[in-house]
């Protein structure tokens, strides 16, 4: 029988799981292993030779939870979905009352909160939890989002925030509320991600298509917008990219990657739980778009062949690489994100209401400034306009962030502008811009939607003039 001797148990040794259980362990947590193949967990040890004798590989399940001590701490980094719940279902019977399980996957939360009825009543208590920040940030500090009960969150406060990034010395980590709360605002946090990268990505199309920069001019374009408003890791690692050369060609390396672009699965749930809520997050949903038309690759080199001479590059010179230029890009870039990360958080808002979670958004901003991917110095502005105490609806209505959107809206108007006039697809800037237009216009367009839903299915509408909802009898209907 093995000795109960590890403080936490880290199941599932991929790139996440691995650099969790060194992180833990570098961190003086002894860290019990279990991996499908319990070899990964042998090498784990056997390549980290200096936090060796803080970690414990198992050689079944049985061993594996024989090695913690009680009440047991297993986080669990499988693949999403089934596996998780047959994990859950392979353990059970293993453990006993007041032990934790805590998935820390990209789980869709509804499966968390799922998991999390399914363990109650069983003794055993279960936490869903975001993780975020790569395989470096699990290593040496990620922006953890988690959700549960506060007793258990109390239990793992102490491991976790040792675990955590820092930013000025407070750790990234906190308790969001229960059951799927945490795997909630990861999801949101991905979809935001795919939006901040997917804009990236079109000023990079602009530069290369538009302005004919080289990669290596544009990584110095990225390289000094990080060292003001922009300043992120996101565009960090944009100018980072971009200056690579290929050892083999002494190509820039991001010329020779193939222009598909792969998703797991969070972008998509973002997208998914922003429309089941009623909320508009236009920007996110044209990014997760994008990377869906990436992958048709094929087509997309059959429908250049049909439309072949459609859209002029850089008409009449219309992005020209001088400061002012430069400047109008970055405003454009700048004011998008504001919108975007508006609508993020316009999601959370709501879903902490109709579930119940009272979210702590202040606190979100705040874990969310290193870390994790989409860490900026932009966050420490959300933070503050929740911490002003205004009552915010909308970031878009937090005086700060309004007046840099009042400022950047024009930049962002006619960068969009001139890439339609020139051919080059703008799609989560546009969606940015377009959000912004209708959401501060007082009267929009949709009576005629309403009007068009009672003629042809007796909908009703409302009026302005007197209450309650009508039905007219449509000339032609």
């Amino acid at each position: 029988m093995s000795e109960a001797v590890a403080d936490i148990g880290v199941l599932g040794l991929g790139t996440m799981g691995g650099m969790l259980a060194l992180n833990l362990a570098e961190k003086g947590f002894a860290t019990a292993l279990h991996n499908r193949t319990a070899e990964k967990a042998r090498r784990l040890v056997a390549d980290n030779p200096a936090l060796a004798a803080r970690l414990h590989p198992s050689t079944s399940l049985h061993d594996f939870v024989a090695r913690l001590k009680a009440p047991r701490l297993v986080l669990l980094m499988v693949e999403a979905g089934p596996p998780v719940d047959e994990q859950i279902a392979a353990l059970m019977p293993l453990l006993s009352q007041g032990d934790i399980l805590i998935d820390a996957g990209n789980a869709d939360f509804n499966d968390t909160v799922r998991r999390s009825r399914a363990i109650e009543g069983t003794g055993l208590r279960f936490v869903g939890m975001g993780v975020s920040g790569g395989a470096s940030g699990a290593r040496h500090g990620p922006s953890i989002m988690v959700g549960g009960e506060d007793d258990v969150w109390r239990r793992l406060q102490p491991v976790l925030e040792a675990i955590a990034a820092r930013y000025e010395g407070e750790p990234c980590v906190a308790r969001l509320g229960p059951d799927g709360a945490g795997h909630f605002v990861k999801t949101i946090h991905n979809g935001i991600e795919y939006a901040d990268m997917q804009m990236i990505a079109e000023i990079y199309g602009i530069l290369r298509d538009g302005a004919q920069l080289e990669p290596g001019e544009m990584a110095a374009v990225f390289a000094d917008w990080n060292t003001r408003g922009l300043s992120s890791y996101l565009v960090e690692i944009t100018a980072a990219v971009l200056a690579e050369r290929d050892p083999d060609t002494g190509r820039p390396l991001v010329d020779l990657i193939v222009d598909e672009a792969g998703q797991k699965g969070t972008g998509r749930w973002s997208v998914i739980e922003a429309q089941k809520l009623g909320i508009g997050a236009t920007t996110l949903e044209a990014a997760v778009s994008a990377r869906g038309l990436s992958s048709r690759r094929a087509e997309r080199e059959a429908a250049s062949r049909v439309y072949a001479g459609i859209g002029a590059k850089d008409p009449d010179g219309a992005f020209p690489v001088t400061p002012a230029g430069l400047r109008e890009l970055e405003s454009a870039l700048q004011t998008a994100k504001i919108i975007a990360y508006a609508q993020g958080y316009a999601v959370m808002a709501a879903a902490s209401e109709e579930f119940g979670w009272a979210l702590p958004l202040r606190d979100i901003a705040r874990i969310w400034r290193a870390g994790c991917i989409i860490r900026s110095v932009f966050l420490d502005d959300i933070a503050r306009a929740f911490e002003a105490g205004d009552g915010v609806v909308n970031l878009l209505q937090a005086p700060s962030l309004a007046a840099r959107v009042a400022e950047g809206e024009g930049a962002l108007r006619r960068i969009v502008s001139k890439a339609a006039l020139a051919g080059l697809p703008v799609p989560a800037l546009a969606a940015a811009l377009s959000y912004f237009d209708d959401y501060r216009r007082v009267r929009g367009t949709a009576n005629l939607v309403q009007g068009q839903r009672d003629f042809f299915g007796a909908h009703t509408f409302q009026r302005f003039d007197r209450p309650g909802r009508h039905h007219h009898a449509w000339a032609g209907g």
